[in-house]
């Protein structure tokens, strides 16, 4: 029965990925960890984290930044950052879902950073959401760590490739 029970939760999680990949998420990574904040019980935090390319009109990268938060609606805590791979813009949303949905009603905390790539067509949009909206400024400074990490570089390319691109 236990078998039959984990093949059902991961013949959900499947469909779940699957519709991620369909929309342009590349990457998705699950955090479980326990809250050592010292502001709750020490019980379990979950998050999610995810790497979406989204395509975008051509534009000098600072506009593509700032474009990307400027019509998204329900953003707020937006911020503007020059990070070592280029522009980028910070938000935040809080969603409920429909009642109709099936899903918890258990508002859902999603730190967004867009980070315009080199190329000017995508934007890198990096996501990392949970439940433990309290803690909303520790998943803001985690988000903006790797955020700063980001690199827009072939890792498969021969270094002096990579060099050359970078001279003026």
């Amino acid at each position: 029965m236990t078998r039959q029970r984990f093949i059902a939760q991961l013949a959900t999680v499947q469909r779940m990925f699957h519709t991620l990949c369909s929309e342009g998420t590349v990457h998705c990574s699950l955090g479980l960890h326990r809250d050592d904040t010292g502001d709750d019980n020490g019980g379990v935090l979950l998050s999610l984290f995810t790497i979406t390319w989204v395509g975008t009109a051509r534009a000098p990268r600072g506009v593509t930044a700032a474009r990307a938060v400027a019509s998204a609606e329900g953003h707020t805590h937006i911020e503007y950052a020059e990070l070592p791979c280029g522009p980028a813009t910070f938000s935040e949303t809080v969603r409920t879902a429909s009642g109709e949905s099936g899903l918890p009603q258990e508002p859902l905390l999603q730190h967004h950073a867009h980070l315009p790539h080199p190329d000017g067509a995508d934007l890198a949009l990096l996501t990392l959401s949970t439940t433990a909206v309290a803690h909303r400024e520790y998943y803001r400074g985690i988000l903006r760590h790797i955020a700063t990490l980001v690199s827009f570089d072939d890792p498969l390319s021969p270094a002096s490739e990579q060099e050359e691109r970078r001279r003026p």
